[in-house]
């Protein structure tokens, strides 16, 4: 039986996640910060579910649950760091900085924390996969979103060195790099969002990325294909054209 550790549990892509391996049979552990979403989840796959509200910037807290995770269900065959926040952010305004660190906490560290509990365990047992969402906005800057661009670049590096960390340990590092997925956090997004896919099917492609082993995906193929491109981009023409790129509102996330 498939056991697996998510976070950000409580809607959009973790949700979605959530629901596909609940429906395959799998035990999970959810987390996220409010308990009522888990709550459904578990009335929803009674017996398959554990709930851990909490805040992925709680480092000890994360250590808690999954710590409690191993001692019910074993060391788990899969954990996705999924929690994630996004927001408008300038640093031109002071009181831009506090959210741009609650980006970067969630976002980065977060991710670090998610891992932290499970890697030991799973490197004794020489199996497992530990899958970070980044996104495709970690691969270039965009304009008005210094703080999510920043922190989802430090994921993609971090996973990239986690990944050659754990080589040859029986333990598999996946970076996910989605594009536009419809979930409340996009909702905010007044521009066109090319190649928008729901949260349902973000997740049951992430799942066959996953089951398909590798090491970098970026959901959909479309966007990977738009990313190859900007990756190419000389500066002086990025800037000039992504200079006047619609931007997401300033907003605490």
């Amino acid at each position: 039986m498939l056991r697996v550790f998510i976070t950000g549990a409580s809607s959009g892509i973790g949700w979605a996640l959530a629901e596909y391996y609940a429906a395959q049979g799998a035990r999970l552990g959810l987390s996220a910060r409010r308990i009522e979403p888990l709550l459904r989840l578990s009335a929803r796959w009674p017996g398959q579910v554990r709930c851990y509200p909490l805040d992925v910037t709680d480092a000890a807290a994360l250590r808690a649950a999954g710590e409690d995770f191993i001692a019910a269900l074993g060391i788990p065959d899969l954990v996705i760091a999924n929690a994630g926040i996004s927001a408008g952010t300038l640093s031109e305004f002071a009181v831009d900085l506090e959210v741009i660190r609650r980006v970067m906490d969630v976002n980065f560290f977060g991710m670090a924390a998610t891992f932290s509990p499970f890697i030991g365990a799973m490197r004794q047992a020489g199996c497992g996969r530990l899958v970070g969402i980044a996104s495709v906005a970690g691969i270039r800057g965009l304009p008005g979103a210094e703080a999510y661009c920043a922190s989802k670049a430090a994921a993609i590096s971090y996973l990239e060195s986690l990944r050659v960390e754990l080589f040859d340990t029986g333990v598999k590092v996946l970076t996910l790099c989605p594009g536009y997925i419809n979930t409340p956090m996009t909702a905010a997004n007044p521009f066109p969002m090319p190649f928008l896919m729901s949260a349902d099917e973000a997740a049951r492609r992430f799942a066959r990325a996953i089951e398909r082993g590798g090491s970098y995906h970026v959901i959909p193929w479309q966007m990977g294909l738009v990313t190859k491109v900007l990756r190419l981009l000389p500066n002086a023409l990025y800037d000039r054209l992504f200079a006047v790129a619609p931007r997401k509102p300033r907003q605490a996330p």
